[in-house]
């Protein structure tokens, strides 16, 4: 029998202050948003006139707001440049009450920063990426590897979040996972396709329904297509569950106790920008607070539903999804 939502309430509860380690590509999402009326008679676009600046925290940033909203205790470990963006990234995740101290500094490249161009309806006219995505390496590898594993002897949960953005190597990877096997802790991977291999041996990947069928050259257009290409997809990757997210259609678990099929959330859909961070958030926390994979899943799958009615990054807090938890009882 699924579980019931107060039975998901009562996991979400149990679950505050338990501790989830981080470990992935630090962003700063930054949104710049002003009004449209005209077209620009320089060239057919359209002419922003400034309202204002947002920043929201994105990319395992994001991962990491959500667990903490959602009463967990986090700490993160990551990358970030010599510059302000990466000075206002810590005070960000400082304030959001996330711990800060395994972050690396790396003077050689700049704080990854998405600068979008957004009208005040909420339409993404352009964006710009200011990044490095080269693969960190020698001494910068040997501290990251070093502070995760100082960082993973206090975690309950260690969640791997994955952007390619030179982070999660294959020794870095390697470390978080068997880290957490060490101890006997879930390891959770929310991946890229080109790193599959980096992944193996871990607890739960989470790949959307691109990556699961660009991994597995599958395609998945039903839920019997979703079953097969997660049977693939472990295999291949060499995990020991499997959560396929696929957007307006739910998600597929393949885990140690069966197979799930999750319907997703009815609900009027905004903006799908980083539901995947909200998703794998809340699993970690549900497996943090001793639920079953199935259990964590399922309250993923609410929290998601909370996600994509909100422009851009959203971290849903425990009160949020609480509140819809009791609502469906």
């Amino acid at each position: 029998m699924p579980a019931a939502p107060s039975d998901l309430r009562a996991l979400l509860e149990r679950s505050r202050g338990r501790t989830v380690l981080i470990v992935g590509d630090l962003m700063l999402d930054h949104f710049l948003i002003g009004r449209v009326d005209r077209i620009s008679p320089e060239a057919p676009v359209p002419v922003v006139q400034f309202d204002r600046d947002e920043f929201r925290l994105g990319g395992a940033a994001n991962v990491a707001a959500n667990v903490a909203a959602l009463g967990g205790q986090v700490e993160i470990a990551g990358l970030i440049g010599a510059d302000d963006i990466g000075r206002q990234l810590l005070d960000a995740l400082s304030a959001a009450g996330i711990a800060t101290q395994s972050i690396v500094t790396d003077s050689s490249r700049c704080t990854t920063r998405k600068l979008r161009l957004v009208t005040t309806r909420n339409q993404q006219v352009a964006r710009i990426d200011y990044e490095c995505d080269a693969e960190v390496d020698g001494a910068l590898e040997e501290r990251l590897v070093d502070s995760l594993r100082a960082a993973a002897e206090r975690a309950d949960v260690v969640l791997i979040s994955d952007y390619q953005k030179g982070v999660i190597t294959r020794a870095v990877a390697r470390a978080a996972i068997d880290a957490a096997r060490r101890r006997k802790r879930p390891a959770l991977v929310d991946p890229k396709v080109p790193h599959i291999d980096y992944y193996g041996g871990a607890s739960l990947i989470t790949p959307n329904h691109h990556e699961a069928e660009a991994v597995t050259l599958m395609r998945i257009r039903s839920a019997d297509e979703a079953r097969s290409a997660a049977q693939r997809f472990r295999e291949r990757a060499n995990c020991e569950s499997v959560l396929v997210t696929r957007g307006e259609h739910g998600m597929w678990l393949l885990g140690p106790d069966g197979e799930h099929d999750l319907p997703a959330e009815a609900r009027e859909v905004s903006d799908v920008t980083g539901a995947g961070d909200t998703v794998i958030a809340a699993i970690a926390l549900g497996l943090a607070g001793g639920g079953s994979l199935e259990a964590a899943a399922r309250l993923a799958n609410k929290a998601a539903g909370i996600a994509v009615s909100r422009f851009g990054p959203a971290a849903i807090s425990a009160e949020e999804l609480g509140k819809e938890l009791e609502a469906r009882s």
